[in-house]
């Protein structure tokens, strides 16, 4: 199943052949020469913004359509030898990340031209395995797999961590902090946020809009801890999505219920509320029904997309170009309900996806990634699948459940279970554990 749906800026028709600029109303995206693309239609990831788009399949190959000002010629396959798993694109740059722990990028302060290998420049020769890559509008971050996170790029803004006085860019990654779980930015951003274990943030750039959420007007060229996000309400920070002169973080707490907050200017109300803030506050609006939760969102230069369980899609934020899908070019000042005729939610709907560019949006169906800022569990999810199960077990019905036993060991870990594997097939089979059969499958 190949279903991605496109709206928003058409830059000069060289996304989509034969359409107009403003493209208002939600189509069908067609690539071309579908004949050839026949084992590349199942999709994995889109990342769009201002530099280019790019799609990843779930064969690991990937192709790009770069923006007018970089290329003539579009799409273009990506020469890479190695399988890829992420690709992330930011307004002067783009980068891929490969299931080797590589990472491919080009663009701005790094190779305009062709990618090149910037993993392999990080001087500790012990550190080059990636595991995340994130791009910002001028910088790229990369955190490894002994959870250091480095900069490479722009430092204009100070979200490289260091003083931009002492240093304006970098064209060799440059650690930025150690201990770090996950990184967060956004294609038009020149701000990022640094996660560590213990569910403490830190981050560093521009923050004049209130962008990090400090309570101030500040440019913070040293990262910095966020105490203010204490006063929202406990819970674990799921993703943190950066626009131009905003961020946008969603919580879950123990219900599990999911929450959107957000700080920084409200610049056509890109916030999802009508007033500024320099601290991270609620978005209410009713469209959040109590049964109701969030399954995936993001945010482009001014406007956010969001995909519930329902399920709904709900948008606010700058309409200039059609980028929230509504048929006209007015800018929504609060969150509301978009209706697609032409989308059709036939398959489980967490498979749904949004992603936003600067000033373009896709809705694409992918059961392949369930969250694109959460590896950890990205891996499981591909090691569960029955092609990588090493183990088994058979049900008192004679239904067989197929597991991988590093996954299984994880589960039971998540669970507070101490117990052998031989001595869990054995109480499986018994039925005294037959309430952790969903962790299985």
């Amino acid at each position: 199943m190949n279903e991605i749906l496109f709206f928003g800026k058409n830059r000069n028709s060289k996304l989509i052949k034969n359409e107009p600029e403003e493209i208002t109303k939600s189509i069908q995206f067609k690539f071309e020469n579908e004949n050839e693309n026949e084992n590349e239609k199942q999709i994995k990831q889109i990342s769009t913004g201002n530099y280019s788009t790019i799609f990843l399949f779930e064969n690991g190959k990937a192709i790009e359509y770069l923006n007018e000002r970089n290329s003539k010629q579009n799409p273009q396959k990506i020469q890479i030898e190695e399988n890829i798993q992420k690709v992330t694109v930011g307004s002067e740059n783009e980068a891929i990340l490969t299931i080797e722990g590589n990472v491919f990028a080009k663009g701005k302060n790094i190779n305009p031209k062709e990618f090149i290998n910037i993993s392999s420049l990080i001087e500790d020769t012990n550190d080059r395995i990636i595991e995340n890559v994130v791009s910002g509008a001028y910088s790229i971050y990369l955190l490894t797999s002994n959870q250091n996170v480095y900069g490479i790029g722009s430092n204009l803004s100070g979200q490289l961590g260091f003083d931009s006085k002492t240093l304006k860019n970098t064209q060799k990654p440059i650690l930025m902090m150690k201990n770090v779980s996950k990184i967060f930015s956004g294609n038009s951003s020149t701000h990022v946020f640094l996660l560590n274990s213990n569910q403490e943030l830190f981050g560093c750039g521009d923050n004049v809009s209130g962008q990090l959420g400090l309570g101030k007007s500040t440019r913070e060229t040293k990262i910095q801890k966020l105490t203010k996000i204490q006063n929202i309400p406990k819970g674990k920070i799921i993703d943190i999505q950066c626009g131009y002169w905003h961020s946008i973080m969603l919580i879950e707490n123990e219900n599990p219920k999911r929450k959107l907050y957000s700080s920084g200017n409200s610049y056509i109300n890109g916030l999802g509320k009508n007033e500024d803030t320099y601290e991270f506050t609620e978005i209410k609006s009713y469209l959040f029904e109590n049964d109701d939760n969030i399954l995936d969102f993001s945010v482009g230069d001014y406007h956010t997309l969001i995909l519930t369980s329902n399920p709904k899609l709900i948008g606010f934020g700058l309409n200039q170009f059609g980028e929230l899908g509504t048929r006209y070019t007015k800018h929504q000042l609060i969150p509301i309900q978009i209706e697609l005729p032409e989308l059709r939610f036939n398959e489980d709907i967490s498979n749904y996806h949004v992603s936003c560019g600067d000033y373009n949006s896709f809705i694409y169906y992918s059961p392949f990634l369930s969250s694109f800022s959460n590896l950890e569990e990205d891996l499981i999810k591909l090691f569960e699948r029955k092609e990588f199960c090493d183990i088994s077990f058979k049900t008192k019905n004679g239904e067989i459940i197929e597991a991988h036993k590093l996954i299984l060991k994880y589960r039971l870990n998540q669970m507070k279970i101490k117990i052998k594997l031989k001595n869990f097939k054995k109480l499986f089979q018994k039925n005294q554990l037959k309430n952790q059969i969903k962790y299985l499958k």
